[in-house]
């Protein structure tokens, strides 16, 4: 399946569930403080899209639900990069925010855009940066550059990645090289109602067999989000409370750390 046969499902989804359209180019999302843009369309990735997932982590994130402080953070195909931008503003911070994307020149360019548009508001005291990332590749240069961590992550996102099953395989090696051996270390996933479930099932069953286990996850079925309710006390501008708590309740989500097996 072409990345555009991906896209023009993705689109009727969004459709009918009253999601948003995916094409969204030239618009912004403001967040409280942070502001983002969606990149130009890009052929390879569908990075050019604000989706409901890292709305929903982002609101969990600033409840508190998903704690921040003093960890090191990474998120793949981050897209806008909204949920680690949160993340950076939290008091406490995080460490450290790494925001990865492919590495192609729009997707990157969008990314820089972001993040340079929205340093004045990064704790001082979290070092938040940017980098290109192919997942499956080597996960060595994610670790190398000053005030990285060497033993792993503390917190891996991946929002809104399922959709695409054909790169399971890949995603789930990425998530593992760069997950901490460590009983704190969490994996946040969400994925929108419009990636089949039978895809995010497939997910769940291929990481548990590499050593992952579910600690939380929606109580709705297949991990659905049941709040209905936008509980975030930001501004989001662009985008209703009523709208907000449609896009949550169009999502799952789900909490992954190691299985003990997997640390002993």
């Amino acid at each position: 399946m072409s990345p555009m046969d991906v896209e023009d499902i993705l689109n009727d989804a969004l459709d009918l569930v009253g999601g948003e359209s995916a094409d969204l180019e030239d618009e912004k999302l403001t967040y409280g403080p942070i502001t983002v843009s969606v990149a130009p369309k890009a052929n390879t990735l569908l990075a050019d899209h604000i989706f409901s997932p890292s709305l929903l982590l982002a609101e969990r994130i600033e409840r508190g639900l998903l704690t921040v402080s003093g960890k090191n953070i990474i998120e793949l195909g981050a897209g806008t990069a909204l949920p680690s931008l949160i993340a950076s503003i939290q008091t406490p911070p995080p460490r450290s925010v790494l925001v990865t994307d492919y590495p192609d020149e729009t997707i990157l360019g969008s990314l820089r855009q972001n993040i340079a548009r929205n340093s004045q508001y990064v704790s001082r005291s979290c070092q938040l940066e940017f980098a290109g990332y192919e997942w499956g590749q080597d996960v060595t240069p994610l670790f190398e550059a000053p005030g990285r961590p060497r033993g792993g992550y503390d917190v891996v996102i991946l929002s809104d990645l399922l959709h695409f099953d054909q790169s399971h395989e890949v995603l789930i090696h990425s998530l593992t090289k760069l997950l901490s051996k460590t009983r704190d270390a969490r994996g946040w996933i969400g994925a929108g109602v419009y990636t089949r479930p039978e895809h995010c099932k497939s997910f769940l069953r291929r990481a548990e067999k590499v050593g992952l286990r579910w600690l939380e996850h929606g109580d709705g079925e297949d991990g659905r989000e049941t709040d209905t309710t936008w509980r975030g006390t930001l501004a989001v501008q662009g985008l209703d409370a009523e709208q907000l708590g449609v896009r949550k309740g169009m999502c799952r989500w789900w909490i992954a750390a190691w299985d003990e097996s997997t640390l002993s």
